[in-house]
């Protein structure tokens, strides 16, 4: 993905101004900055999540695969589904396990219960929840602990084989237990598609990703390779953010 002058505004608020990114394929990027800086905003643009929200308004260009997503007559639904996002709290729905998973393959009109349960298998495989759970499949997702919740929505995400998943913040609710699990899964996850994360956690960013973004006040102040972004920033606004001056 590449967005390119890309500014939101919600009313006369600007959620974010003029970034420029590339996303790269089967890599994952970080994004980090203090709290109302444009993050999820600028998430949220990747998949036409903010055009959920009143008043909001989108200028600039955002590619997939080099098609433009906000193009005129490109439905958001068919964007979402190969650009899947996974919320701050886990949100499964009061369905079953299997039902939750296979929610998004049913209103993509999958219906063939083979079918269903071999997709619902293999996204339960990748968000390693699996052997968790293959044998309470019927039961609630809501009867989960929250970490198995934060990685049920993540195989939800994952069941209609989406290209990109955007993540925002999905470990700040979990204990360090559940946090390293879904910091594993990212990791693995990476070999098979693209990943977008916001997190406050920079160790958590060093950790998982390949590139970072530094957003400052609705800017995409940097980016670029996680290691150097963490040891060598190019920018003053970088190093005294990630050295804790500020934020």
């Amino acid at each position: 993905m590449r967005a390119r002058g890309l500014a939101v505004r919600y009313g006369d608020k600007v959620g974010i101004k003029d970034v420029n990114i590339d996303v790269h394929e089967k890599q994952v990027l970080a994004l980090i900055g203090p709290s109302g800086c444009g993050k999820s905003t600028f998430l949220r643009a990747l998949n036409r999540m903010n055009d959920t929200v009143p008043n909001v308004s989108v200028e600039g260009h955002v590619e997939l695969d080099g098609e433009p997503i906000y193009g005129p007559g490109v439905d958001p639904v068919l964007v979402r589904r190969r650009v899947g996002m996974v919320f701050q709290r886990s949100n499964p729905f009061p369905k079953s396990i299997f039902e939750n998973v296979a929610y998004g393959l049913r209103i993509a009109g999958v219906q063939e219960r083979a079918v269903l349960a071999e997709r619902v298998e293999r996204a339960l495989r990748h968000a390693a929840l699996w052997d968790e759970v293959k044998d309470r499949l019927e039961e609630s997702g809501l009867s989960l602990s929250g970490g198995q919740q934060q990685r049920l929505c993540i195989a939800r995400a994952l069941a209609v084989q989406p290209e990109v998943v955007l993540m925002d913040e999905p470990a700040s609710a979990l204990d360090p237990i559940a946090t390293a699990k879904i910091e594993d899964l990212v990791s693995q996850l990476r070999g098979d598609l693209t990943i977008v994360i916001v997190t406050h956690n920079m160790q958590q960013a060093a950790r998982v990703s390949q590139r970072t973004g530094f957003f400052y006040m609705g800017r995409l102040v940097e980016v670029g390779d996680t290691t150097t972004i963490f040891t060598r920033p190019k920018e003053r606004e970088t190093e005294d953010y990630i050295t804790g001056r500020f934020g």
